[in-house]
């Protein structure tokens, strides 16, 4: 890498082969190649290990960090530069060398319902199956809906659709972002609002990984940071951090910004939806990770910790 930005004229992104993922990559390689026009971005796809397995649920092979290892790997040894991710994939903490270079501008953060029979989960009748990937939508789900029954869906968004529509499930929860992001916002039957379905820290976000000591290649991703979804993402990530959240546990967190005030919602609970703990705070924009810390305390204060030993 050359030691100013304005000599950088070649540049790798490594990612993910799935569709939402190549999405991703192509618009942080558009969103480049139109700020810098001398530079060439190239895009390294990967298979990993998340994508390889998929006949067991996240929390039970590692998380989702199995998604980004590889990635990591491909920017150590040089084959790519930079790595782009959705931020509910990034584990809390970053192996050292590494760096969140940038955290994009957030598309919509909410859950959505997808349903080719059903308008909303209040529809749904006693015993339908409802698939999803994440403990989190499932405490929550479980929690207002104990008559339904959810089972695990993995794959890519077009698996996941294509499961739906060989009804194999009732409905399907998935997050709103990826569906728009791929053109698929006609199959959202309904939006999930945060207070329905809390959602994952960091949803709807990207960020963009690279080795620490690059200068250059910093100031040269730094017109693509979006200063207010960075601060409601710190402020979520310094509340999983806390808690020690991962898949195994279903934790959510959610801030905003309303008039210049950051508000900030989380909630940890057991997968059956049987106990949730919820807290709510506001601060400003700059105590950010003090926020998330603070909504944290609240949840230990309540009984996390329990919540959080009985699934580790």
């Amino acid at each position: 890498m050359k030691t100013t930005p304005s000599e950088i004229t070649q540049l790798t992104i490594a990612s993910r082969e799935s569709a939402l993922a190549m999405w991703q990559a192509e618009h942080i390689q558009r969103q480049l190649q139109s700020l810098y026009p001398q530079l060439t971005v190239d895009i390294l796809g990967m298979t990993t290990e998340g994508d390889r397995i998929l006949d067991t649920p996240l929390s039970r092979i590692g998380g989702k960090g199995l998604f980004i290892k590889e990635l990591e790997v491909a920017l150590a040894d040089g084959r790519a530069d930079i790595a782009v991710h959705s931020m509910k994939d990034v584990p809390m903490a970053l192996p050292d060398g590494f760096t969140l270079a940038v955290i994009g501008e957030r598309e919509d953060p909410r859950d959505a319902f997808v349903s080719n029979r059903f308008r909303c989960l209040e529809d749904l009748p006693g015993g339908s199956v409802v698939g999803t990937s994440s403990l989190r939508r499932q405490s929550q789900l479980q929690a207002r809906f104990p008559h339904l029954t959810v089972r695990s869906l993995r794959g890519n968004v077009y698996t996941r659709l294509r499961k739906l529509d060989e009804d194999h499930y009732a409905a399907i929860i998935l997050a709103a972002a990826g569906l728009k992001r791929l053109n698929l916002a006609a199959r959202i039957t309904a939006h999930l609002s945060p207070e329905e379905s809390l959602p994952a820290v960091g949803q709807g976000a990207l960020g963009i990984e690279c080795l620490a000591e690059q200068p250059a290649l910093l100031a040269l991703l730094a017109p693509l940071h979006h200063a207010d979804t960075a601060a409601c993402v710190l402020a979520e990530r310094a509340m999983s951090r806390a808690l020690n959240g991962s898949c195994q546990v279903p934790l959510g967190g959610f801030a905003q910004l309303i008039d210049g005030k950051m508000q900030m919602h989380g909630f940890v609970g057991l997968p059956d939806g049987r106990k949730i703990l919820r807290a709510s705070g506001e601060n400003s924009p700059a105590a950010a990770e003090t926020l998330g810390r603070q909504i944290a305390e609240d949840l230990i204060r309540q009984g996390a910790a329990d919540i959080l030993a009985a699934q580790a």
